[in-house]
């Protein structure tokens, strides 16, 4: 298996990708500031992540924060919206076609396809990228909580509806990406690997944030972004060999491939 992965530079698409995240989260977060305002949702920012950050961070750099968080609240939502939304698509719609060469590359297919259907393809589906993670977001933090019995269960619906949506999207990725799209069954076994995965990562990632991370320094600030930067690459990684392993179970269920039970085990059938 190490082969077939350093045969299709898994690696190396890994890193293309998770710098277009990163370039994402700036328009992305703006994005996401500008509904919560457009919404009635302020609280989430004055209740819960203000705090969270003001305890860590020096009270100037703070103040300049929580100013520039609330002229957005005060900012015509309508048109930070539209703004905020094209520029995040189109951030993410290079990352959409980073991942299409990639899924081409484990499907050892040339994409010959022109780029008037690459680019339409990638802006779509980096618009179904985009509203399935703020839908996500948005599903969990900014729906109003309950009082009794039931916000337990508004809880699991939120959770539920957010990792659903997170499944969605990346099985349409999957499906759709590659020059000849994949049946269901295998987009969908993949799916639900990299999100699972995802989560407890990105679980890993807010616990090193909520209680090791400190922004009052130079090398605190280097090394919280530094996680960063290794989240969005051990992100990039999970989804990739999520779709690795989605084609090995393909070949696995023909007879006449070399599948995942003779690369992991040397077994035929």
């Amino acid at each position: 298996m190490h082969e077939r992965f350093a045969d299709h530079e898994l690696l190396t698409y890994a890193s293309a990708l998770a710098f277009q995240v990163l370039k994402s989260l700036i328009p992305l977060t703006l994005l996401g500031l500008a509904l919560l305002g457009a919404v009635g949702r302020q609280d989430v920012w004055t209740k819960h992540i203000a705090p969270a950050l003001k305890s860590r961070l020096d009270p100037p750099v703070f103040h300049a924060i929580d100013f520039a968080v609330e002229k957005i609240f005060a900012s015509n939502s309508a048109g930070l919206i539209a703004f905020s939304a094209v520029v995040t698509v189109w951030f993410v719609s290079g990352g959409v076609r980073g991942i299409m060469g990639a899924i081409n590359r484990i499907y050892e297919v040339k994409d010959d396809r022109p780029f008037w259907v690459r680019w339409p393809l990638s802006l779509g589906l980096a618009l179904c990228v985009v509203a399935g993670v703020v839908g996500a977001t948005l599903l969990v933090e900014a729906v109003p909580k309950q009082d009794g019995a039931s916000e337990i269960l508004l809880v699991a619906v939120r959770w539920l509806g957010a990792l659903a949506a997170l499944i969605a999207v990346t099985g349409l990725l999957v499906r759709l990406a590659p020059v000849r799209p994949r049946p269901k069954r295998w987009a969908s076994a993949g799916a639900v690997l990299v999100i699972a995965t995802w989560i407890v990562t990105s679980f890993a990632f807010r616990w090193y944030v909520t209680s090791f991370a400190n922004f009052k320094t130079a090398v605190g600030q280097l090394t919280v972004f530094l996680v960063l930067m290794a989240y969005a690459y051990v992100s990039s990684i999970v989804l990739l060999v999520g779709i690795e392993i989605d084609e090995l179970l393909r070949e696995d269920a023909s007879s006449e491939e070399r599948g995942i039970l003779d690369v992991l085990f040397g077994l035929g059938r």
